[in-house]
């Protein structure tokens, strides 16, 4: 009998939280740029699309193919993402920075317009925080680009004072400015910076008040900008807005706002805009400038534990080494300052927040699909790479939490996007534009003919390594002698004819791809980890897994052959990392499972 009522209950209590398991959607990296938004002190309002018949302010193919995100086709990527999110009824949507690019006044009113629409048709609620896009500084700062598309293909500069202009055609506005922390709380406050009225919970670092004595006026109090200032050098006083809410209950959803901006010079005054260095190495700047994060972490970690409450943190900036154990081969290949490996954060960064109590964290940033774990005694630390709407290969995250100690994290893909093709005809101007210049290299027409979004974005991915990730990452010479080299040259290298006999492999086998066609492989894997497996063909999966044997196991010195066997050591570890598409976090076993 008491088997059965144990059974009952158990029944009951697994019954109640599948009933009360919340969903969050995770949007990283959007870096939104308001196509068709508009300056409250110009009448630019873009140049005509001959396909819509209207005005659009868009970057040229040119600056996109050349940047590690895309700056125009994320817009209908953004909506495509939101419209997905409304059909699963989801009602919670974080994004862990770069909500925009470089957070000009019109692009963050144009985020306004479009999260405030979707709070108010589908019942959505935003929770925000900064990236080293928004803001590019503590402070506003003046400055516009070059790149974008002026009439008849050109480039046209946009810039917020005549002084700092460089182009002979331009457009002078205040709102491409970029704004400083005061001008996003100000514009973008309902959106987490600023407690709702129904909210159960909001802090900040700053604030003495604990769960038990919250009410909404001093939530108000705490959120006012003056009172969320720390000292990140001594003498240089700078904003953060960092976060805690409770939404639904018993659930804390933790906005860690990452940004270090740390001055260049303590001489300077503490009001220079221009004395901040940038923030995108992220942590390992928190760790020696912004301690005063960790000790929030741990206060909430413990008060999140005594008052049965489930703690989730989301930051712009990765916890966790994201090479998949590749990142000492990086380095040994192509040096320190390559391949972005000054935004790995350092192994002391997950053991600091792991022993602070956090154990589930998502982040931007890299741009990349990736999962992290790191266990520091009983503690364990999970840290989720959320890939970017503007990049190869565009994704967001959704976490079901079943229970405190059970959650699903799913990554949804964006292979369709209705009218992501919608500029190509701007973009067909500034080709023919281009071809004029001799001086220039030119991008690949052929990416108009793309007819997904997915191929869209894998096709920038290949432009964004031969435009620039060759030239500023790879040596020159070792470029050199692997240009015309194919699979079957590579397994030549180091197995003779009757080598490969005695191992029954054919050589010709590996002649359908290139040496450029496994670099772009290399790409992929990092961008997107497991999913990129989609994107390579099986047959070519399972020769790299024989070349990297093979390689491992020649004892040749000379340094082509061991650069070579660097190459696809790296592949093998980014293609081999933790479960990364659809898996189970089980916090009380301390493991994760792919589903």
């Amino acid at each position: 009998m008491n088997k059965i009522i144990i059974s009952f209950l158990t029944f009951v209590f697994s019954f109640s939280y599948a009933q009360k398991s919340v969903r969050i959607a995770f949007l990283s990296d959007v870096h939104f740029q308001d196509l068709y938004g508009s300056f409250s002190d110009n009448y630019f309002k873009g140049i005509i699309n001959p396909k819509t018949g209207k005005p659009t302010i868009l970057r040229t193919m040119d600056s996109q193919l050349h940047s590690t995100r895309i700056f125009n086709e994320n817009y209908f990527a953004f909506l495509k993402a939101l419209d997905d999110i409304v059909e699963k009824g989801i009602k919670i949507v974080a994004m862990p920075g770069d909500f925009s690019d470089d957070g000009q006044a019109y692009n963050l009113r144009g985020l306004h317009r479009i999260l405030q629409q979707y709070h108010e048709r589908y019942g959505i609620d935003f929770y925000l925080t900064t990236g080293n896009h928004d803001p590019v500084g503590p402070f506003r700062k003046d400055g516009g680009k070059d790149d974008f598309l002026g009439q008849n293909g050109k480039p046209l500069g946009i810039y917020s004072k005549e002084s700092i202009s460089k182009s002979t055609d331009k457009v002078i506005t205040k709102d491409i400015a970029e704004s400083g922390y005061l001008e996003i709380l100000n514009e973008l406050k309902d959106f987490g910076f600023s407690p709702k009225e129904e909210d159960l919970f909001w802090s900040t670092p700053f604030d003495d008040n604990s769960f038990k004595n919250y009410s909404y006026k001093k939530g108000l109090q705490s959120a006012e900008y003056s009172k969320r200032m720390y000292e990140v050098t001594e003498g240089f006083s700078v904003p953060d807005l960092s976060y805690v809410v409770e939404s639904v209950k018993d659930v804390w959803l933790v906005a860690i706002d990452g940004n270090t901006y740390i001055p260049k010079n303590i001489n300077e005054r503490h009001e220079n805009v221009s004395n901040y260095k940038g923030a995108s190495i992220g942590y390992n700047n928190v760790l020696t400038n912004k301690q005063h994060l960790i000790q929030w972490v741990k206060k909430l970690a413990a008060e999140a534990k005594k008052n049965n409450k489930t703690l989730i943190a989301f930051t712009h900036y990765p916890m966790i080494d994201f090479n998949d154990g590749a990142t000492l081969k990086i380095k040994g290949l192509l040096g320190e300052k390559k391949w972005q490996l000054e935004r790995v954060p350092q192994e002391e960064v997950a053991k600091v927040f792991a022993d602070a109590g956090l154990q589930i964290h998502f982040a931007g940033h890299m741009h990349i699909n990736d999962t992290g774990i790191r266990k520091a005694g009983d503690n364990i630390l999970v840290n989720v790479q959320v890939p970017s709407l503007a990049a190869y290969l565009p994704a967001y995250k959704i976490l079901t939490i079943q229970s405190p100690e059970k959650m699903e994290v799913q990554t949804v893909v964006l292979n369709e996007v209705p009218r992501f093709d919608e500029l190509f005809p701007l973009y067909e101007k500034e080709y023919e534009a281009l071809q004029n210049n001799t001086d220039k290299i030119i991008w690949n027409k052929d990416i108009l003919k793309t007819k997904s979004y997915h191929d869209f974005m894998l096709f920038h991915l290949n432009e964004l390594i031969r435009l620039r990730m060759i030239p500023d990452d790879w040596p020159k010479e070792f470029i050199e002698k692997t240009k015309n080299l194919n699979g079957e040259d590579l397994l030549l290298l180091i197995q003779n004819k009757n080598q490969l006999k005695e191992k029954a492999i054919r050589s010709e086998d590996f002649k359908k791809w290139s040496f450029d066609d496994l670099l772009l492989d290399v790409y992929k894997f990092q961008s997107a980890d497991e999913l990129a497996k989609k994107d390579i063909p099986e047959e070519r999966l399972k020769q790299y897994e024989i070349l990297e044997k093979l390689y491992k196991e020649n004892n040749s010195k000379k340094p082509f052959v061991q650069q070579l066997k660097s190459v696809f050591k790296i592949l093998t570890l980014l293609s081999n990392g933790d479960p990364a598409d659809h898996f189970k976090i089980d916090l009380k076993r301390k493991e994760i499972k792919r589903l």
